[in-house]
């Protein structure tokens, strides 16, 4: 009887394989807002579903890291859903203290930028498959704040 439970277990593991799922890639970070303490970036994640309904995003997790330490992190809960068979565009805001980044000076050099680490998952519930994260990663080079960007 186990072993026909184990087949039938593997079965379904094999069928569900092959079931398309929703994918994403984070398109653009950049910088949005400067106040007194913190400076905020702004993240655009295109999520493509390829089912025929929209499905509710449970919410967006994020860690934003540069010279090997995490600068930023977040949770953004019930953030909305998928269209159906369509790309989905999200913004995810980072907000980085200016206390972080004074501690980053060593990577900061002469170009004015950081290198980053940007990793977001997305939390869905698919109908049959159950909690599913999507997760998409972003490496590159972000600018710091100038004057200008003060007024």
């Amino acid at each position: 009887m186990a072993s026909l439970l184990d087949k039938a277990k593997d079965f379904v593991a094999d069928q569900l394989a092959g079931v398309p799922k929703p994918e994403g890639s984070i398109t653009d970070v950049d910088l949005k807002d400067v106040n007194r303490d913190s400076v905020e970036y702004l993240a655009k994640v295109s999520v493509t579903n390829p089912y025929g309904h929209a499905i509710p995003i449970c919410e967006i997790n994020f860690t934003f890291h540069s010279a090997g330490r995490e600068i930023g992190k977040g949770k953004i809960p019930d953030p909305g859903s998928l269209k159906a068979k369509d790309m989905t565009v999200l913004d995810v805001p980072i907000v980085v203290p200016y206390s972080i980044l004074f501690n980053l000076a060593r990577d900061v050099g002469a170009d004015w930028d950081i290198d980053y680490l940007l990793e977001i998952g997305l939390s869905i519930d698919l109908p049959v498959l159950g909690d599913f994260t999507i997760p998409v990663t972003s490496k590159g080079e972000i600018k710091l704040p100038t004057f200008k960007d003060y007024f």
